[in-house]
């Protein structure tokens, strides 16, 4: 698949070269992301320990970006949308790390964590992001895999502050590589990535800018199962009502159970919460019968999200969701610069922390997302049974219609993925 073919529609003119991805998965699961994000070339042209509460604040500050990129992304198109927050942002945290100026701040800027820095704390924010994965992922039984990895051409010298922090902050893999030999470099980063992902991902890369200096990849992987499976017995065709003149025939789950929810009546939308194991939730948002999507599209807010949250209650549902995949990429360096992040990706772009050669600036910035959603789970989820005795007639929850999803975590209330289901039937 070319990436380029998948970019948003007017973004098409100014898409990066294209390069192969591959993604495997080994076996039929509820739930499989991968993200294959940030893809970012640098090209010569021409600690305090910070408190939980800090913590929370990264993550609000992270969930308003990701609402920011959001709204900037489906200003291009009513299709679906889908992308990791969490990868993106961590990805430009370390760039904080190598940037200065004007650059630095427009970052800090484009994050929305201008709040954050703090002057006698240079290391802060990374510090953060290093603790809030530590947070996410510290029982050891989340499936929730985030890695970076620095490739520098030879000769290129990379600070050694940079180097280190990294390393100290988001175990980077540093690689010295010919970039002059295109094809071996090819090979070499692809089988990097191969083994880094346990297979699931080939073929990563197809082609490379001459001018290549520097290759940061950052992958995120979760693999969760429903903590309530959905029964297939009982997965049947029914219809989706994309808009008011086009209705797709879809495979839509069933299950019956007691689970959280509430009704906004700001917006005119409801509100479910599915669980997985270990700690992770998925959110969905379903504007009413006749309430335009585009109208709730406005009301996504890191305070509304919280909101939603807070105003949960558990109550017995009859839940229909549709199964769907969603493949979607999108090139930031055509959109990030709207959010402010403009220089970085200009002749006066400022990373003179990362080298002492200041000809540098940031090419491409691509980001890729798979997710699948099914009936399963990954684990013993898929062996669970759940003994259900009706003693009253239950609501329903018919997501037949578009809707939004948000896949957090809920200690944290960490935004790991996002997005919007328009057609479940288009991947």
């Amino acid at each position: 698949m070319r990436l380029s073919d998948t970019v948003l529609p007017k973004l098409k003119g100014c898409a990066p070269k294209p390069f192969q991805i591959g993604i495997m998965v080994g076996h039929k699961m509820k739930m499989t992301f991968f993200v294959i994000l940030t893809y970012l070339c640098l090209l010569a042209p021409g600690q305090a320990q910070p408190s939980g509460d800090t913590i929370s604040d990264l993550s609000f500050k992270n969930m308003d970006f990701a609402m920011n990129l959001y709204r900037k992304i489906s200003g291009y198109h009513d299709k679906n949308i889908f992308f990791s927050p969490l990868s993106i942002s961590t990805s430009f945290a370390a760039l904080l790390m190598a940037s200065d100026g004007v650059t630095h701040e427009e970052i800090l800027k484009g994050l929305n964590l201008e709040q954050l820095e703090r002057a006698d704390q240079p290391e802060l924010i990374p510090k953060l992001f290093q603790l809030l994965h530590e947070n996410i992922t510290q029982n050891g039984s989340l499936k929730l895999d985030q890695g970076m990895a620095l490739f520098i051409r030879q000769q290129f010298v990379v600070k050694k502050t940079f180097e280190d922090k990294m390393k100290e902050f988001f175990e980077a893999d540093i690689k010295s590589i010919n970039f002059a030999d295109t094809q071996e470099s090819i090979r070499f980063i692809n089988e990097y990535i191969k083994q880094k992902t346990e297979g699931k991902v080939t073929e990563m890369i197809s082609s490379l800018d001459e001018q290549i200096q520097l290759l940061l990849i950052n992958t995120i992987f979760f693999q969760g199962g429903w903590q309530l499976p959905f029964n297939s017995n009982l997965t049947h065709t029914a219809p989706f009502y994309i808009n008011n003149y086009n209705i797709a025939q879809v495979p839509m789950m069933f299950i019956e159970d007691k689970f959280y929810t509430m009704e906004d009546m700001r917006l005119r939308a409801r509100v479910l919460r599915l669980p997985y194991q270990e700690g992770i939730s998925m959110l969905i948002v379903l504007p009413d019968k006749g309430r335009d999507y585009t109208v709730v599209d406005d009301g996504i807010t890191a305070e509304q999200f919280r909101f939603w949250i807070k105003k949960l209650t558990k109550t017995k549902l009859e839940v229909n969701v549709p199964k769907f995949k969603l493949e979607q990429s999108y090139s930031l360096q055509n959109i990030l610069p709207e959010m402010g992040m403009a220089s970085i990706f200009s002749t006066s772009a400022n990373l003179t922390k990362l080298s002492e050669d200041e000809s540098l600036m940031v090419s491409e910035v691509l980001h890729k997302a798979v997710i699948e959603v099914d009936e399963t789970g990954t684990t013993a989820a898929a062996a669970t049974t759940v003994s259900i005795i009706p003693y009253s007639l239950p609501r329903t929850f018919v997501v037949n219609r578009p809707f939004f999803f948000f896949i957090y975590h809920e200690d944290t209330n960490c935004l790991l993925f996002m997005g919007r289901v328009i057609d479940p039937t288009k991947n």
